[in-house]
C-alpha cells in the first residue's frame, strides 16, 4: 500500500532546521492549516483533542517572543550575554546553528505554539505522561507534514523559561499548557541525510533491563 522507501527516508530525514531555514520567502497560511489538519489525527488520550495551536505571524509578536528566546538562550549556556549584547564562541557544529537560530529568531516568518488544555506539573507521572503524550504526537506529525512539503521546523523549549511572560504576551489562559515551540520557514537546499545515531539495538531491553532478543528464540512472536 504504501512505498516504503519514501516513508522510510521522510521519517529519517524530519529534523530541526536552523541554518537552512528561508527567512525571506512568505509561508502560505493555508500550507499552515493544511498541516495542523494532518497534525490533529496524531493520538490523543482518551481522544480529548484538548490542543490548541497558536500561529504567530505579526513581526512585533515575533520579535517579543524572539528576545525572549534569547534571555533564554543565553541562561541556557550559561553566559551573560546574549548575541546582541556579545558573542557566543561555538564549540561545534550543533552549538553553532543553535546561537545561529537564537540571533535570527525574530526573522522566521512563521511560529507554532503546541498547547494543551490542563496543568499537571503538580500531578504523579500518569497526568504528566497523558498531557504531553497527547500534544506532542501532533507537534511531530505536523513536522513531518511540512517537511513533506519543502517547509522545516525547529523544535524549541527554551521560552518555557519564561513560560508566563509568553502567555500573557499572547492573552494565554492559565489552564493551558505549552509543550513546544516550533519556528517554520521553508529550507533551503535540496534535502536531508539522516542524522547520526546510537544504534537502537544498543538502547533495545527485551523482557527486562538489559536483557537482549536470542535469535530464533523458541515461542519468539507468541
Amino acid at each position: 500500500m504504501f512505498d516504503l522507501a519514501t516513508i522510510d527516508h521522510l521519517l529519517t530525514t524530519t529534523r530541526s532546521v536552523r541554518k537552512r531555514l528561508d527567512l525571506t520567502r512568505p509561508v502560505e497560511p493555508e500550507l499552515i492549516e493544511r498541516c495542523l489538519e494532518i497534525a490533529t489525527q496524531a493520538p490523543s488520550g482518551s481522544d480529548r483533542q484538548r490542543w490548541h495551536f497558536v500561529v504567530i505571524t505579526d513581526a512585533t509578536l515575533r520579535q517579543s517572543i524572539a528576545e525572549i528566546y534569547r534571555r533564554s538562550f543565553a541562561a541556557y549556556f550559561g553566559a551573560p550575554q546574549g548575541p546582541h549584547g556579545g558573542r557566543y564562541t561555538p564549540t561545534n557544529a550543533l552549538q553553532a546553528s543553535a546561537i545561529y537560530l537564537a540571533e535570527h529568531f525574530h526573522e522566521i516568518p512563521v511560529m507554532v505554539l503546541f498547547c494543551y488544555e490542563g496543568r499537571v506539573e503538580e500531578q504523579g507521572v500518569t497526568a504528566q505522561a497523558s498531557l504531553y503524550g497527547s500534544i506532542l504526537p501532533a507537534a511531530w506529525s505536523f513536522m513531518l507534514a511540512l517537511r513533506s512539503r519543502g517547509l522545516g521546523a525547529v523544535w524549541t523549549t527554551l521560552h518555557l523559561q519564561e513560560e508566563a511572560e509568553v502567555a500573557a504576551l499572547l492573552g494565554l489562559p492559565a489552564h493551558l499548557t505549552q509543550a513546544v515551540l516550533l519556528p517554520v520557514a521553508y529550507y533551503t537546499g535540496d534535502d536531508f541525510r539522516p542524522a547520526q545515531r546510537a544504534s537502537a539495538s544498543e538502547r533495545t531491553h527485551w523482557n527486562g533491563w538489559k536483557q537482549r532478543r536470542v535469535p530464533d528464540e523458541p515461542g519468539e512472536g507468541t
